[in-house]
């Protein structure tokens, strides 16, 4: 029987709702910092969401949407520097308190740190909203709880390629089925599952109708003991929450 060894949290969506009230927002402040007359809406957002990157979601928004838009010279350039200011923008969001941990991820990972599991990051997003997110909602010493951060242009191929997984197998030397992934969206699922890895999915409001049919549970989200999860795919007996033991009955029913 596999062992399970290690979590591996996605970010955004996964551990905390940042995409609509953070990095949506921080856009579109990013936006309007410089005279841009482009605004992402919540509907709009959802569209572009399946688009993984930022910068890679505004040359995608300028290809697609942003008409009439004259590029600039240097287009990579520009959406370098654009993205950085977005960045700014969502890391002030992130030190005034304003986007809060998901239900039942911080219990779940002080769980599975007294249970003598290995945590890890895995995400496409950049590694300074990694950090910031880990010392806003659990504190400044928690990026040492993760002994890898897989984040950013780490690799060359962003979510749904596996490359990023592949990554933090090879840093965290474990085999994928020693390993459960947690992600929010197809995306996320695609990339993990390619890469081998066992996968528990919590959908959010933009991800909840989206394929999940590769994961081994699906919730609502991870749930506590005083707000129970809802399980929309897979079974999780009579438990009311995402705890260790059933992330080890998952891998080993699998």
């Amino acid at each position: 029987m596999t062992q399970l060894k290690a979590l591996l949290w996605d970010v955004d969506g996964t551990l905390a709702d940042t995409e609509e009230h953070g990095h949506r927002v921080a856009f579109n402040q990013a936006f309007a910092e410089i005279g841009l007359e482009w605004h992402w809406d919540v509907q709009l957002y959802g569209e572009l969401l399946q688009v993984t990157g930022g910068k890679e979601r505004i040359q995608f928004f300028i290809d697609h949407y942003a008409t009439p838009f004259i590029k600039p010279k240097d287009l990579k350039d520009f959406i370098a520097k654009l993205h950085q200011r977005k960045t700014h923008f969502y890391l002030e969001r992130l030190q005034q308190g304003q986007i809060p941990l998901r239900c039942g991820v911080q219990r779940l990972i002080q769980e599975a740190r007294a249970a003598g599991l290995r945590l890890a990051i895995v995400t496409t997003t950049t590694p300074e909203n990694v950090s910031y997110l880990l010392a806003a909602t659990l504190g400044a010493g928690a990026l040492q709880w993760f002994d890898c951060i897989a984040a950013g242009d780490i690799v060359p191929k962003k979510k749904p390629a596996p490359d990023i997984y592949a990554y933090a197998l090879a840093q965290l030397k474990l085999q994928p089925e020693e390993c459960l992934a947690l992600e929010d969206s197809d995306n996320g699922l695609k990339s993990a599952h390619a890469a081998g890895v066992p996968t528990l999915v919590t959908v959010n409001e933009y991800t909840k109708t989206q394929d999940f049919s590769q994961a081994l549970l699906v919730l609502d989200h991870l749930g506590e003991p005083d707000q129970g999860m809802t399980v929309l795919q897979g079974a999780a007996g009579v438990r009311q929450y995402v705890d260790v033991p059933l992330l080890r009955q998952l891998l080993a029913n699998r």
